[in-house]
């Protein structure tokens, strides 16, 4: 029941400016101890020597993955500790043969084994190893100080982080187009004969000597290439393409984080772009973290205001509060609570709408909810209207013209690709930045899978803090939308492919996460009788909110102390906001 007035300080931490020189991996599963020497089970485990300064290391795996770090050198570790997991059928000692002499280590996963029985290896190596690592679809990971590393996929992702310190590189793409992300900067792709591209390079001290230097050589026919960056932080699309209106949005707001994130995915088109803009009058500071004394206002001499948005637990508002359940701190000394009541300041909303190809046989579906939910809101609530596919289409600004509204809905039209990531960037950086410190909000009507994307979800999330406005994902399954003039006596037909529709597990954690760091809700939809219901709720839960006064030691507005909120109900959650207009 403590609140951090204003809590934008995000809980997630930052994709690093610079290339780490170690790895900081989360490993994709856990292993099971070793069973006995022939015995059956899920997981096996080995210690192989490897001895000398420089082991070689050689990984054959047809389709599991691999992930490899590379021990601190300090450790001066002389073996290779390998442990092996599989999803599927039990393992047998067969399926993994390993075998060490003279400082190479050989390990090779039997083939004949499909997706489901895949084995998964993890190794932990000496520092300095030279590894070789061959793989189809399954995927690679490699990581710490190793001194050689090659590693081969069909259509399998290769990471790689490695030290940059004096770094040759070369990622090569056989037969198709390179995808690629990186943390740093890389050259130019090159074409090559018969459909062959080549990223070559160096890093770091390009005269250091030959035994002090890292040599990174990644080949695949298909797959992506991620240099340096956590897999989560990858965006959806990462083929080359122009960039769209949410994309150039996003640079035009001078957020550099967001930025970044679009740069690693086509640098050329963000540097041609940004220098057509002109120069700004002032350093671009977009996420400007709000202080705590900015939210209570001045409404006499000793006297401050501010709103109050009190969530329990589970995020739901907590209504019918009194002036009692309130105490009020400035610099840590209590001060008197005069008055609470309800807030009566309007709502700056956003109304997000997923038009991709998904639904768009659902379009008079999307046009009726959206006008549902404008009716819903209060009439002096301003709302905006944006859809979104693989690009952001404005379909109103904000406005209480209701009217006006269901004409503009009239205009939206539906297909392509769902760029759900770059629509919330948008809104957040372009839409909300000049009601920053207003009461806003982002509701979101989508099924949450996002494909097309220059933006990843983590840069999302970390914009979506430091906005400070609630967002309210109501995720619905695409099958679940009836097409046009289709109601709920139509999905009878088949009660049980109905009732068991769901949303991909990424989409339900992501809205969860976007309500949580928001302050928010999130409705995952699962009838459609839900949605409405949902609608009233939302608009509730934007109608909660308290005005509070309180007795300040301030003589005037620039002295105002650092102020904190508390409300005396377990679990509670308090988020300020300015009293906007406020008078005495």
């Amino acid at each position: 029941m403590q609140h951090r007035a204003f809590a934008h300080r995000s809980p997630l931490g930052r994709v690093p400016k610079t290339l780490p020189t170690t790895l900081k991996i989360v490993c994709a599963s856990l292993f099971v101890c070793a069973a006995a020497s022939g015995a059956r089970a899920q997981g096996l485990q080995r210690e192989l020597s490897a001895p000398g300064a420089r082991p070689d290391v050689v990984v054959k795996n047809p389709s599991g993955r691999v992930t490899v770090v590379a021990a601190p050198a300090e450790e001066e570790l002389k073996t290779v500790s390998l442990k092996a997991e599989t999803p599927g059928k039990a393992l047998a000692e067969k399926d993994v043969r390993s075998k060490s002499a003279g400082g190479r280590v050989e390990i090779e996963v039997a083939g004949g084994r499909g997706e489901r029985d895949r084995i998964d290896l993890t190794l932990r190596v000496p520092a300095h190893t030279r590894l070789r690592v061959e793989t189809t679809s399954g995927a690679v990971d490699v990581s710490g100080a190793l001194s050689e590393v090659e590693a081969s996929t069909t259509t399998g992702t290769i990471r790689a982080d490695v030290p940059t310190d004096a770094l040759l590189y070369n990622f090569s793409w056989t037969t198709s187009r390179p995808r690629f992300y990186s943390e740093v900067e890389l050259g130019k792709t090159k074409e090559k004969r018969g459909g062959r591209f080549e990223l070559s390079g160096r890093l770091g001290d390009k005269k250091a000597k030959k035994d002090s230097r890292v040599k990174l050589d990644l080949t695949t026919e298909r797959g992506v290439v991620v240099f340096g960056v956590e897999a989560a932080s990858v965006p959806s699309d990462l083929r080359e393409r122009q960039l769209t209106e949410a994309a150039r949005g996003i640079i035009r707001s001078g957020n550099q984080d967001l930025i970044e994130a679009i740069r690693r995915v086509v640098p050329r088109y963000v540097g041609d772009y940004a220098a057509t803009l002109p120069l700004p009058a002032r350093a671009p500071v977009i996420t400007k973290e709000a202080k705590a004394r900015d939210v209570a206002t001045m409404v006499a001499p000793q006297v401050m205001r501010l709103n109050a948005s009190v969530t329990d637990r589970y995020g739901r508002a907590v209504a019918g509060l009194k002036p009692s359940d309130f105490s009020v701190t400035e610099d840590g000394q209590p001060r008197e609570v005069t008055a609470v009541e309800p807030a009566r300041t309007p709502f700056n909303l956003v109304l997000l709408l997923d038009v991709s190809g998904s639904v768009e046989e659902r379009l008079d579906f999307i046009r009726k909810a959206a006008l549902s939910f404008v009716n819903t809101v209060g009439s002096d609530d301003r709302v905006a209207i944006t859809s979104f596919r693989d690009d952001v289409q404005l379909i109103s600004d904000f406005t209480t013209d209701r009217s006006l509204l269901e004409e503009r809905v009239k205009e939206i039209d539906a297909g392509g690709a769902t760029a759900l990531y770059d629509a919330l960037a948008y809104t957040l950086v372009q839409t909300l930045r000049p009601l920053r410190g207003a009461r806003t909000a982002i509701v979101v009507l989508s099924d949450g899978d996002d494909n097309r994307s220059f933006v990843p979800f983590n840069n999302v999330l970390e914009a979506t803090v430091e906005s400070g406005a609630l967002i309210y994902p109501l995720y619905i399954p695409s099958g679940l939308i009836p097409a046009s003039g289709a109601t709920d006596a139509t999905n009878a037909a088949d009660p049980v492919r109905t009732r068991y529709l769901t949303l991909t597990s990424r989409a339900d954690a992501e809205g969860r996460k976007l309500a949580e760091v928001s302050g928010g809700v999130y409705y995952p939809i699962t009838r459609l009788d839900e949605l409405q219901r949902a609608y009233d709720d939302v608009a509730a839960q934007l109608r909660t909110s308290y005005t509070v006064s309180y007795t300040s030691s301030a003589a005037t507005p620039a002295a105002q102390q650092r102020v904190r909120v508390r409300v005396n109900r377990e679990g509670a959650t308090v988020r300020l906001s300015p009293a906007v207009n406020a008078t005495p």
